[in-house]
């Protein structure tokens, strides 16, 4: 599916997604990736959402998000708290969704100027 929106900025947003795939500004992705404003990063080290642990959340510490959206493939799942815990005590808002719905989510929060990261799994 192809998403679009109005924008003159040079935002990295979503453009496309798919059976084992996503778009940031045209390029596509087959593995998992985080995504900002500003930048795409492949070097979040999660393959799969059932093999997540701490480890995988805390790498969003630095990043210091007002949210993180986290897609979690084609299904929605949701991570023990534990996990996340330290996202918790920096304040920093976690959503569990999709990830088609995180690569919508993201678009819009990005537009209106929220300090976002999505981090999406295939």
């Amino acid at each position: 599916m192809a998403l679009h929106l109005d924008s003159n900025s040079n935002y990295k947003l979503f453009t496309g997604h798919g059976a084992g795939y996503v778009e940031v500004n045209g390029q596509k992705y087959q593995r998992p990736l985080v995504v900002m404003a500003g930048e795409v990063r492949t070097d979040w080290i999660a393959a799969d959402f059932s093999s997540l642990n701490e480890t995988h959340f805390d790498y969003f510490l630095a990043l210091k998000p007002e949210v993180l959206l986290l897609g979690t493939g084609s299904k929605q799942y949701f991570a023990h708290p534990n996990l996340y815990r330290e996202l918790i005590r920096a304040r920093i808002s976690i959503e569990f969704m999709d990830t088609p719905a995180a690569c919508r989510t993201y678009n819009i929060l990005v537009a209106e100027d929220r300090k976002v990261v999505a981090a999406v799994l295939l």
